[in-house]
């Protein structure tokens, strides 16, 4: 039986909102075919070491809406996360019951919308910790923010050496950090 999704309004701690995007010049496929073989072979653009994708329901190769991954998660958590939107500019998912966040995460890819044979893949999460161990873990010490920032960088490194282009900068990382009182925002390249 699946679990039930695990919005961010469930979790603990500060509201993380972060975008990790990379902007590939000359890329030598379609949108549309470099967006359909990340759809098709999503455990191969994460880095196994780090977060390993395995399809837990749903049809073997493609994402559809409503399949789930366990994902086993460097560190003491693992979670599951559900397909809840695939798109023809790309696909979200949702974490699940016991997952160390709570939120969605939405994977995207685009032509630029200003350089002209460039596009642009970007990962954009919305999201809390699960509970307060995780949010202590996760921003006090910031262990979980570290590999997950390293999780999306090299996704997006992937699909930049994927597409055959020309990657113009190293991946950059926005964070925006919402508390009840306050909110910081970082650049990271």
């Amino acid at each position: 039986m699946s679990k039930p999704e695990q919005p961010a309004h469930t979790g603990s701690g500060p509201f993380f909102e972060r975008r990790y995007w990379v902007d590939v010049q000359h890329p030598r496929q379609s949108v549309e075919a470099l967006l359909e073989h990340i759809k098709c072979h999503l455990p191969d653009y994460s880095p196994e070491s780090l977060a390993d994708f395995s399809k837990t329901k749903g049809q073997s190769h493609c994402l559809r809406e409503g399949d789930e991954f366990h994902v086993r998660i460097l560190g003491p958590w693992n979670g599951e996360v559900r397909v809840t939107q695939v798109t023809a500019e790309g696909f979200e998912l949702a974490t699940l019951e016991s997952h160390p966040e709570a939120g969605r995460i939405g994977f995207s890819l685009r032509p630029h919308p200003l350089l002209p044979d460039t596009v642009r893949f970007e990962i954009h999460s919305r999201a809390r910790s699960r509970d307060g161990l995780v949010a202590f873990t996760y921003d006090t010490l910031g262990m979980g923010r570290r590999v997950q920032q390293q999780t999306w960088e090299a996704f997006c490194q992937r699909v930049a050496e994927r597409s055959g282009g020309l990657a113009l900068v190293p991946v950059q990382v926005e964070t925006i950090r919402q508390t009840e009182t306050q909110t910081d925002v970082t650049h990271d390249a």
